[in-house]
């Protein structure tokens, strides 16, 4: 599952690949996400597996970096990859609370009214947080 956030951290869009047939890294790259999202003047932070993503000069999907066997990260790698992490820690505990619900699990909708869901969800999650 894939959610896109304005720079609050507020819910804009909810994109799921359907079940069973494709990966999530599959279906951005078939529904041209990194286009998309550089025709609105956004962009994105994402983990190691959307590397290749957005394979542009002027890129809109921002990955980490990667170490091979033989080449080991430089520190400046390090320390770029633990400023994406940070940034990225708070949509990650979002989606483990939304996991706690269970009820993403056996979803099967139309990936387009995942949305108004996911944002309910989130609404019952804080809810509960906050007691």
């Amino acid at each position: 599952m894939i959610a896109l956030t304005d720079d609050r951290g507020r819910l804009l869009r909810v994109s799921a690949a359907r079940p069973g047939r494709t990966s999530e890294i599959t279906a951005c790259r078939h529904n041209h996400l990194a286009a998309h999202l550089r025709a609105t003047g956004l962009g994105a932070i994402a983990d190691l597996g959307f590397i290749g993503l957005d394979d542009n000069d002027d890129p809109a999907v921002i990955t980490g970096y990667k170490a091979a066997r033989n080449r080991p990260l430089t520190p400046g790698q390090k320390l770029s990859n633990t400023v994406l992490a940070a940034v990225r820690a708070p949509v990650e505990h979002g989606f483990a609370h939304l996991k706690n619900w269970r009820v993403l699990t056996k979803l099967r909708t139309d990936p387009k009214s995942v949305t108004a869901l996911v944002r309910a969800l989130l609404v019952l999650t804080n809810r509960e947080i906050a007691r």
